[in-house]
């Protein structure tokens, strides 16, 4: 387990034990594989990240990342691999996010994306994202580098 202060000065807790801290988290993350490229989408309030939102009501943790990269970026997952979940305590508050590893099969262009303006591809996720302004707050903090360690542990890419 890992332990860190983020951005906003919020404690974070994050593990790579399935099935996590608890086991209905209300939030998911995906990040997202697509031909060599990383997808992500582009939040139009937060700048670049990779899909995810909240769990609806009757919905598994499969289906929230399913849900959410169809409607952030238009994209299918071939392929979904838990990585781990993080808490993040601010103050009173606490809030739990599963993260998953998407293969996607196909990127189907949409007129509407939600909160997003659609999908974004990189071929390479810069190495210093705390200086990067495009990229959101969500993507500048110690969760994607151990996350993406944990992906490359894995062998999923």
């Amino acid at each position: 387990m890992y332990q860190f202060q983020d951005q906003n000065d919020c404690q974070v807790r994050l593990t790579f034990e399935e099935p996590g801290f608890v086991k209905n988290a209300k939030h998911i993350w995906v990040v997202c594989r697509y031909n060599g490229s990383w997808l992500l989408t582009r939040h139009k309030m937060r700048g670049l990240e990779f899909p995810g939102g909240k769990v609806e009501k009757g919905e598994t943790l499969v289906d929230a990342a399913k849900r959410e990269v169809r409607e952030e970026t238009g994209a299918e997952i071939e392929a979904l691999h838990f990585i781990g979940q993080y808490e993040v305590k601010c103050g009173q508050s606490i809030m739990y996010k599963t993260i998953f590893f998407a293969t996607i099969s196909n990127v189907a262009k949409k007129t509407y994306y939600y909160e997003t303006n659609g999908p974004v591809l990189l071929e390479e996720l810069p190495a210093e994202l705390s200086s990067q302004s495009e990229f959101s707050f969500i993507m500048k903090d110690q969760v994607l580098t151990y996350t993406m360690e944990q992906i490359n542990k894995l062998q999923l890419i």
